[in-house]
């Protein structure tokens, strides 16, 4: 782990393998390096993925939820990773993966929707910023070649913008079950508090689909096709994965596991699909906000603020948990409740961003994140 003040110092296309697979989107660049953006819908509990296990205050504010770090590997004197990320322990201890902590975007209210846009478009604020960062990454690399297309039903906001996506939507569900949430919309179209319910349920399904289903095989198909996209000479250089279930109201303890062992499984099968590329290769694992730090009555935690972000590859600068360690003390906690963030997302993108693909960091915060510019993209990330 960096010390407190030295941290701060330095500062084709085919079908996809599985219905239930999580979307993918990807982009061409004229490059040899590959960069893929997982996306965690729903708000990834940090402290449940990589637990303070240092920290005197975490025991007795996570309950069961800090009891499956004993078998944890641990990351350095304060953290551990959660058992279930077996493969991607593994790569901590070649020096391919780095995780950051106590990290968030500037979004401080705990909307998953406005959280999401935030993270997605690089704004401050919700709706602010109309295209995504990823979009505006495909501005920085030579315009003949930044070609995008959108694996979903619809482009994902971070890849929206003013460079041309192309969408391929395989369907997952028969159109007659489309047909029939429609039919119920319409039905409780004229029951005001019907109609209310319906659509917030409707709102969230798009946070249902998860990396647990087929006990992560799925998950792990859906990396295995992202490799063969990004892998050709002529294929894709920028893949984004779209991942849903994190929303762990209750009950966490079980479910974050089955998710993690997911992303666990899906981190693999990039290695393993990519192959020798897998060298040149940075994978940026991000969610929208954090969870409380104490767990709520029903075995869950509630929206939060601060939380983790994942960075794996042969291109990564590993072996490390990056973080300005806030404590969990009472005292400690944003609005008495939640892991206070003290790591800009933001840079942590921008830094990791502008050092793989070569990019002067200044110019890659212009671009990708222009309402936060003035910040400092973080640095040693990257391998050199």
């Amino acid at each position: 782990m960096l010390d407190r003040r030295s941290f701060l110092s330095t500062a084709t296309l085919g079908v996809l393998a599985s219905a239930f697979a999580p979307r993918i989107a990807f982009a061409r660049a004229a490059t040899a390096k590959r960069f893929v953006f997982v996306i965690q819908r729903g708000a990834a509990d940090g402290l449940g993925v990589i637990g303070a296990i240092g920290d005197p205050a975490f025991a007795g504010l996570r309950g069961d939820l800090a009891a499956d770090f004993a078998t944890g590997t641990k990351l350095d004197a304060m953290f551990a990773l959660h058992p279930a990320m077996v493969a991607s322990a593994g790569l901590y201890k070649q020096g391919q993966a780095l995780f950051a902590h106590a990290i968030a975007s500037p979004y401080r209210d705990r909307s998953h929707f406005d959280g999401q846009n935030v993270l997605e478009t690089g704004g401050v604020s919700a709706y602010q910023v109309r295209d995504g960062w990823l979009n505006r990454l495909l501005t920085l690399l030579p315009a003949d070649q930044a070609r995008a297309i959108a694996v979903a039903a619809t482009v994902p906001m971070a890849l929206r913008g003013r460079r041309e996506v192309s969408s391929y939507a395989p369907s997952n569900l028969p159109d007659a079950s489309d047909d029939l949430l429609q039919r119920v919309a319409m039905l409780y179209q004229g029951d005001q508090q019907l109609h209310a319910l319906w659509s917030e349920a409707m709102s969230t399904r798009a946070l249902t689909s998860d990396l647990a289903q087929n006990d992560g095989r799925s998950a792990a198909a859906t990396g295995a096709l992202a490799a063969r996209l990004l892998k050709p000479d002529d294929g894709a250089r920028i893949a984004m994965i779209e991942t849903g279930g994190w929303d762990t109201h209750t009950g966490q303890r079980g479910r974050l596991a089955a998710q993690l062992k997911g992303l666990d499984g899906m981190i693999a099968a990039l290695q393993t699909g990519l192959g020798p590329l897998w060298a040149d290769t940075m994978v940026l694992v991000a969610t929208e906000f954090g969870r409380t730090v104490a767990v709520n009555g029903t075995g869950g935690t509630d929206h939060g603020t601060g939380t983790a972000a994942m960075l794996f590859g042969g291109a990564v600068k590993g072996g490390r948990v990056v973080s300005d360690w806030p404590g969990l003390s009472p005292a400690a906690l944003y609005e008495a409740r939640d892991l206070k963030p003290t790591m800009q997302l933001d840079a942590f993108i921008g830094g990791a961003v502008s050092s793989h693909f070569g990019v002067e960091p200044a110019r890659a915060m212009a671009a990708l994140f222009p309402a936060s510019a003035k910040n400092v993209a973080i640095g040693r990330l990257v391998r050199v």
